[in-house]
């Protein structure tokens, strides 16, 4: 089986191809116009991908050494996302798949996240934890088999992605802030400043990041007057209230629900500081995290998941439209 998975969700434009469960080719085009207006225009979004998508999808084909007659079907994200950019991807791979005579099948966008864990190991155990960290969602997934989701706990405001986001238009970083900031945060203090860790209270699998957006902007204020800190203190001190927020609630949810595994999944699971912090807590073998290519935005995780919906034989018609809010559950 050969499944084209197509992904434009926000602002990466991406397509993969998966045969057989192996992702074998998978290409991304992010967006660089947003940049000059510090985040996403969804209207401009749009456009992009309507001019990138051909590409895109012609490059992951080329690089899978298929043709278009070799594929079995077409996954395409239907929801979370920009209306806009999720309908130029759901118009596109309907077209596709009407013109192939091949079935299109509309994918959550937050459970491909989870499951692009799989692509860097098919043999991963249920149940495990799952923390969905991404700039618009974090959530903790209770994730007992394909399908079988319980949430435990969501953000009330900001995502932790958002934080990284806002915080660094706050300090003069740049877009995207995760990444800005990681880079920045190098070398600096992490504990220079105290900013605030919302609902940490036991047993708490909530969070809250406004508050701590509202303190980076209340401290950097007063920095203007006195500069009495580095700003590569200040940053690194500003990531690491959200690293800290994200490993007190997965290992929290972990001994909650007496699970074992964790696995990290969206855009923010590629932060560093992240990655070693949740390592020393845990060690290597309860905490899991996918391959850097696909932490953001991937076509990867739609062919694949779209591979295992067909397999499952869970999937629409071609009546399904794009779902800005589609939930998990």
């Amino acid at each position: 089986m050969i499944v084209l998975g197509i992904e434009t969700s926000c602002d990466e434009t991406a397509a993969a191809v998966c045969k057989n469960g192996k992702i074998i080719s998978s290409v991304v085009s992010q967006q660089i116009i947003h940049k000059q207006y510090g985040g996403v225009v969804p209207e401009l979004a749009s456009r992009e991908h309507e001019v990138l998508l051909n590409r895109v999808v012609h490059e992951a084909i080329i690089k899978a050494n298929i043709n278009l007659k070799n594929l079995s079907a077409v996954a395409v994200t239907q929801g979370p996302g920009l209306n806009g950019t999720l309908l130029t991807g759901i118009c596109f791979a309907k077209g596709l798949g009407m013109g192939l005579g091949i079935p299109v099948v509309p994918i959550n966008h937050l459970e491909g996240h989870i499951f692009a864990n799989f692509i860097a190991d098919p043999s991963l155990e249920l149940p495990f934890i799952c923390l969905l960290v991404s700039g618009g969602h974090t959530q903790l997934w209770y994730v007992k088999g394909f399908g079988e989701y319980t949430l435990l706990g969501e953000t009330r405001d900001d995502a932790a992605g958002e934080a990284f986001d806002k915080g660094a238009r706050i300090l003069g970083l740049g877009y995207p802030g995760g990444p800005a900031i990681e880079k920045a945060a190098i070398g600096g203090n992490p504990n220079a400043v105290k900013f605030p860790r919302s609902l940490m209270g036991k047993n708490n699998l909530e969070f809250s990041f406004s508050g701590l957006k509202t303190s980076l902007l209340y401290f950097m204020d007063d920095y203007k007057d006195t500069r009495k800190l580095s700003k590569k203190d200040i940053i690194a001190s500003y990531q690491q209230a959200i690293i800290d927020v994200l490993i007190k609630k997965v290992t929290t949810a972990m001994n909650i629900n007496n699970v074992d595994k964790c696995v990290i999944a969206g855009g923010v699971a590629a932060n560093q500081c992240l990655r070693n912090g949740l390592r020393s807590v845990l060690g290597d073998n309860r905490i899991m995290f996918p391959d850097l290519s696909f932490c953001t935005d991937n076509g990867a995780m739609i062919s694949y998941l779209g591979e295992k919906k067909i397999q499952l034989k869970k999937y629409e018609s071609l009546s399904f439209s794009s779902q800005p809010n589609l939930k998990l559950l």
